[in-house]
């Protein structure tokens, strides 16, 4: 087993065309990974034994995990720093970012609040003006920044009550799902009472202005809190002017085991929603009449794996979204008297496009998926079509939604090449009115999109949009990056990103597959790629790269594949599998360990995608043969490949990229680099702008280095 390596780092300053590759450019030099202990540890699993070497790797609180982390880092940084154009690079980045951001207006009481960025804030401010003035400055109500001085502390919501008088919000710390409550007055702008602590996969929803319901787990009690299991949800209830001790547990705990529990009151405050979940594919219903105090929870469907989520309510009329008998999800309504399910009634029946419902001005807005685009339908309470909106063009609409006495509201649309842009709607007309336009300095005419649609390996066909420049010459050389998810029901859309201009601008093609597992179709495409159906999502997204490289977008040598979470396990699993087909791997806080995943914090509810080792002989081969940990081979040349983390993941510990990146390193052969990047004081996800920025300078000079491409930035300096 090779221990020292040699592979490329770029010394060449000569600047070249953005459109030309060179692999001459680079000269070698020795480099030698950090040396990874291994230990004697084996579990066994249905009377076999597994070999875990790296086991140590997942306590993150041992000195010698710190170590090793610290080493890894100067390895990484150290290369990435290396590379000559990083610099003009992330200056790029910066320079395509720094523009005003302002999100759609909502109404909250006396007040009109928005968001907006100046342009590089970590964190965007949160501003008012006066509903009967709106030629009134707009007033900070509340600024991120001032949290923490080096932006690590981020709003994660922001909660008000129904007259806008009183606000909860969220923050998190280091990018942990772990959250606090603070409690403001909000005409005032004044703190009321002590932040409430440990809280974790929580929404709030006030009664009145009394008091709010919230979620949380107990704290791990040993080990790690960012890698103890988080077991048994517990709803509470926190009555305004009391401490957090003397919450009252309304729902879930051991007496009521579920690991995902919520509340939410309807907008009359009659009536308190429960939903209790197993499991992120689906949820059991329960609704208590808070005008009894003494009244029975009355549950409206018992079934975990079926999603069933409240829309809107009049009186004792509740009208749900849901898969129940409609795999593309239906809006049913259900009289709470009468709540058995022969009694449903549908408003809108389901249709080949999957639904998700919103209302607002006593209208009913249905948004339709429609092969990965957004379509929207305006009906009456009734379920009778009023019209269909008319959007700016193919993309993704969001916002459609609004209090019940409203007569207008903001949407936002956005696509690949349409930069985000904010609409007000009059729901009595259904015209649409530019309300603001995003200044970023980009020039759409410039570049195009295309859908295309190709075949699985089992013949399926998988829909992937296409994005680069006009005119592009299509001769197999073109740095692309294929990026996928494939799971949890999630869908990806057409979203526009300034960061990602950066790429396209340098003649890079972005490439989006639309993956079963995901539910871009529905609950069938779901399933298709859940449990001993995963292979599907693998071999949807090597068919992705396979077209791209047989239809001359690109090459092997030239492709990246990447993807986060459940799409870091799709990158590791395919470069395991397929070593061949890119040239570099990118996989971000990806779930890495699939016979041990549900060991850890709430891991455990992803069994209804995943499966766990303890299910069967069967599940557990399944998984092993495809773990991205348990799957690297001996003396195979893997990608070029940068394991991306952070220290304060605590949804996908980051022990499973540390055992993957110790696994790579040991078993890779060849020149291109392994190495892993690990951020600190972030979480899932990188928590302000500036390691967002700093993240992306990195990955696209890591793929373009190992492409042997050099970016022409001398273009965009001038402009």
């Amino acid at each position: 087993m090779k221990k020292n390596f040699l592979f490329l780092i770029t010394l060449c300053l000569v600047v070249i065309s953005c459109q030309t590759a060179t692999k001459d450019s680079a000269v070698k030099k020795d480099f030698t990974y950090p040396k990874t202990k291994k230990i004697d540890h084996v579990d066994t699993y249905h009377g076999v034994e597994v070999p875990d070497p790296y086991r140590w790797l997942e306590d993150d609180l041992a000195d010698d995990t710190k170590t090793w982390v610290t080493a890894q880092n100067d390895v990484t940084f150290s290369y990435l720093n290396s590379i000559p154009f990083k610099g003009e690079l992330q200056s790029r980045i910066e320079k395509l970012n720094d523009y005003e951001k302002i999100s759609a207006p909502f109404k909250e009481g006396a007040y009109e609040y928005f968001y907006k960025n100046d342009g590089l804030q970590d964190h965007s401010v949160v501003y008012r003006t006066p509903v009967e003035d709106e030629k009134a400055k707009p007033e900070v109500f509340l600024d991120p920044n001032n949290f923490s001085k080096d932006g690590t502390v981020a709003l994660r919501s922001i909660i008000f009550t129904e007259d806008g008088t009183l606000t909860a919000h969220l923050i998190s710390e280091g990018g942990s799902d772990w959250s606090k409550i603070i409690i403001m007055d909000a005409i005032e702008k004044r703190i009321m009472e002590d932040t409430l602590i440990d809280v974790k996969f929580s929404g709030v929803s006030w009664k009145g202005n009394e008091g709010f319901y919230y979620s949380s787990y107990d704290k791990p009690e040993e080990g790690s809190q960012l890698s103890g299991m988080t077991q048994y949800h517990k709803l509470y209830y926190h009555q305004i002017g009391t401490s957090q001790s003397q919450d009252a547990v309304v729902f879930g705990g051991e007496k009521q085991p579920n690991r995902y529990v919520g509340g939410r009151v309807t907008k009359d405050d009659n009536y308190l929603l429960i939903s209790a979940a197993q499991n992120t594919s689906g949820n059991q219903l329960f609704i208590k009449d808070l005008k009894n105090p003494s009244a029975p929870l009355i549950q409206i469907q018992d079934d975990y794996f079926a999603r069933f989520n409240y829309v809107t309510n009049e009186g004792t009329t509740f009208y749900f979204n849901t898969n129940i008998d409609a795999p593309n999800y239906r809006l049913i309504k259900v009289d709470l008297k009468n709540p058995a399910k022969k009694n449903w009634i549908d408003v809108i029946p389901e249709t080949e496009n999957v639904l998700r419902v919103n209302t607002g001005g006593g209208k009913i807005f249905a948004n339709y998926l429609v092969d990965a685009k957004t379509s929207i339908k305006q009906y009456d309470m009734n379920g009778t079509l009023e019209r269909e909106v008319e959007l700016p063009g193919i993309g993704s609409a969001s916002g459609f939604g609004a209090k019940e006495e409203d007569k207008d509201f903001y949407y936002t649309f956005t696509s690949f090449t349409y930069p985000s842009t904010i609409f007000k709607y009059d729901i009595a007309s259904g015209n649409s009115t530019l309300y603001r336009a995003s200044n970023v300095k980009f020039s759409p005419d410039d570049y195009e999109t295309k859908q295309v649609f190709y075949k699985s390996k089992d013949g399926t066909k998988i829909p992937m949009f296409i994005v680069h420049k006009k005119g592009l010459k299509m001769d197999g050389t073109n740095p692309t990056y294929l990026y996928a998810y494939g799971g949890f029901n999630v869908s990806l859309t057409p979203r526009f990103s300034s960061t990602r201009i950066a790429w396209l601008e340098q003649g890079g093609i972005y490439a989006q597959p639309n993956l079963r597992g995901g539910g871009e179709y529905g609950e069938k495409w779901h399933l298709a790629g859940t449990k001993m159906n995963k292979q599907n999502v693998f071999d949807d997204f090597i068919a992705a790269g396979e077209y791209l490289i047989s239809n001359k977008y690109t090459s092997s040598d030239y492709l990246a594949i990447a993807g986060g979470s459940n799409g870091g396990l799709l990158v590791g699993a395919t470069m395991a599998q397929r070593p061949d087909l890119a040239k570099v791997a990118l996989p971000a806080v990806g779930v890495m360990d699939m016979l041990r995943y549900h060991k850890f914090t709430a891991g455990a509810g992803w069994a209804a995608d995943y499966g766990t080792a303890d299910d069967s002989p069967e599940m557990f081969e399944y998984l092993k043969k495809y773990s991205p940990v348990h799957t690297l081979k001996e003396g195979t040349a893997y990608p070029a490949t940068m394991v991306t983390t952070a220290d304060h993941d605590d949804r996908v510990v980051p022990a499973h990229s540390f055992k993957f990146a110790a696994e790579l390193q040991d078993r890779h052969e060849g020149e291109n680099p392994v190495i892993i990047r690990i951020q600190t004081n972030a979480g899932h996800g990188s928590v302000s702008t500036k390691q967002r920025m700093e993240l992306a300078a990195d990955k696209y000079a890591f793929v373009w280095e190992n492409m042997g491409f050099t970016p022409d930035f001398s273009e965009e300096i001038a402009n």
